[in-house]
């Protein structure tokens, strides 16, 4: 149990770690990789917890997203090395703000509030079955919807910012 609490307070701090370096650097590709170092970090949280499938789930989902975008940075963006004096930052003051009231509103939660008593958890192999009954059941139509949708999505926006060519 000591072990697994290490790993997932390490994993939570890389994590926490990544999505600070997102928005401290002012390449676009550099930040899609560390956003996906984030999202494999919060994935591999889920595995210490032994919350197998949302692991592996989590990880396999945002490598393939991260991948995507950072092609389609390279694409299109004017500087997606971030080579140029590009500022990737914007309302500072605001956004600075609203990230410190937005933590203290989690950890005073964390810490106020009443989280009843603690229930074992499902064994991991109960955990998965049941995910996949649910996803399986009443869940599927939403799911296979949003795929055709977000790839539906992602052909015409390459066709529209191919330029077309007369031949």
């Amino acid at each position: 149990m000591v072990v697994q609490t290490l790993f997932t307070g390490f994993f939570g701090l890389a994590a926490i770690w990544f999505a600070v370096v997102v928005f401290r650097t002012s390449s676009m590709v550099r930040s899609a990789l560390a956003l996906l170092f984030a999202q494999a970090a919060i994935g591999a949280m889920f595995l210490a917890m032994q919350a197998e499938f949302l692991g592996v789930l989590q990880i396999m989902m945002m490598a393939t997203e991260m991948a995507i975008m950072a092609i389609f940075m390279v694409m299109y963006m004017m500087d997606p090395g971030g080579l140029g004096e590009m500022d990737m930052s914007h309302q500072k003051r605001a956004s600075q703000l609203a990230g410190s009231l937005g933590a203290l509103a989690a950890v005073g939660v964390a810490l106020l509030v009443d989280w009843g008593s603690v229930d074992a958890a499902p064994r991991p192999v109960d955990q998965v079955h049941d995910l996949g009954i649910e996803i399986m059941e009443r869940s599927m139509l939403i799911f296979e919807t949003a795929g055709v949708t977000i790839l539906t999505a992602m052909v015409a926006a390459t066709a529209i910012a191919v330029e077309r060519r007369r031949g």
